[in-house]
């Protein structure tokens, strides 16, 4: 199915990359992305879905500063402005009927700053939810899951690498929409290949495909390093647990790998408590990235939310998933 692919400027000006697919009934879908990725990141997720025939309208976006969409103004690289370029997105390409968001972990995050400062357009269309390795608080220190003295370690050196990342300018260009699974084409550059070993160990579970891990490289490459390293800093201050009040009764899933670093398994069990109908679902062997490296099973997961029939792989209730080790 052709994917158009244009730009989208939001209200101070910014111009944000937008792939539009899809007419056929039903919901729209919006798809988020993380922070340092772009709209590629759901390549494999969109091609599951229209693998099953699914016509329905699919739209996915780059947060500002990310792939294709322009560099953040200082002061905008903010999961609050993301929820209003959302917002803004929403309002003029989508301005009518109901939607289903997901979230890719700050695009998760962006949901909930968007449930907060958006209330009544969530209350009135969304009508499904899915969070993908993602949290409502607690990211303001990243020690990737390890112990004692090495996690202190590990806080502490982002600390010094983010305000290195911010005097970076340099970006690479943005890929097409399709490179995931079909980079073997291309010689990858030398950069995403020398980057791919701390990518793979940081963001992936066991046996991640190479094609994803490089996509994963090059998509980090084509993002502004000061937009990064600013948007960094807000999901350290990221505090929304609250804001998922507002979709209280909207049904809602919650994906986790049991391998994630970045975003454990305890971030999954707090956006639920706050949510106690949510289901939880654990993907065991998947790290991070989980809409590449599981996105058959996040894709039947987002197409249960479409009303569309899907299988349910491995659902943790709350009481089962508070007896899961992180």
């Amino acid at each position: 199915m052709a994917e158009q692919v244009d730009r989208f400027t939001t209200p101070d000006g910014t111009r944000l990359r937008v792939g539009d697919s899809g007419d056929g009934p039903g919901p729209t879908l919006v798809l988020v992305h993380g922070w340092s990725q772009d709209l590629r990141t759901w390549d494999r997720v969109v091609d599951d879905l229209r693998r099953t025939g699914l016509t329905t309208r699919v739209v996915r976006y780059d947060h500002r500063g990310h792939g294709g969409s322009d560099d953040a103004a200082e002061g905008t690289a903010t999961i609050g402005t993301a929820a209003d370029d959302l917002a803004a997105l929403l309002r003029e390409r989508v301005p009518d009927g109901p939607l289903v968001l997901a979230g890719h972990s700050m695009g998760g995050m962006t949901l909930m700053a968007l449930a907060e400062r958006h209330p009544e357009l969530v209350a009135q269309r969304v009508v499904g939810v899915a969070f993908v390795a993602t949290a409502s608080d607690d990211m303001d220190r990243l020690d990737l899951g390890l112990p004692g003295r090495r996690g202190r370690l590990v806080a502490r050196g982002e600390h010094v690498l983010i305000p290195l990342t911010a005097r970076l300018g340099h970006r690479a260009p943005a890929g097409e929409i399709g490179d995931v699974g079909r980079a073997g084409r291309a010689r990858p550059r030398a950069r995403a290949a020398a980057l791919s070993g701390i990518v793979r160990a940081l963001v992936f579970g066991r046996r991640p495909r190479r094609a994803d891990v490089l996509s994963v490289a090059e998509q980090a490459l084509a993002a502004h390093p000061p937009s990064v390293a600013a948007f960094r800093l807000s999901i350290g201050e990221h505090r929304r647990r609250g804001a998922l009040g507002a979709l209280q009764g909207t049904p809602t899933v919650v994906l986790v790998g049991d391998h994630d670093r970045l975003c454990p398994q305890r971030h999954a069990r707090a956006i639920a408590s706050s949510l106690p109908d949510a289901r939880i679902v654990l993907l065991p062997g998947a790290g991070h990235m989980i809409n590449l490296e599981r996105a058959g099973e996040v894709a039947a997961h987002i197409a249960g939310l479409l009303d569309v029939p899907a299988p349910v792989t491995d659902v943790i209730t709350t009481e089962e998933g508070a007896r899961v080790g992180v």
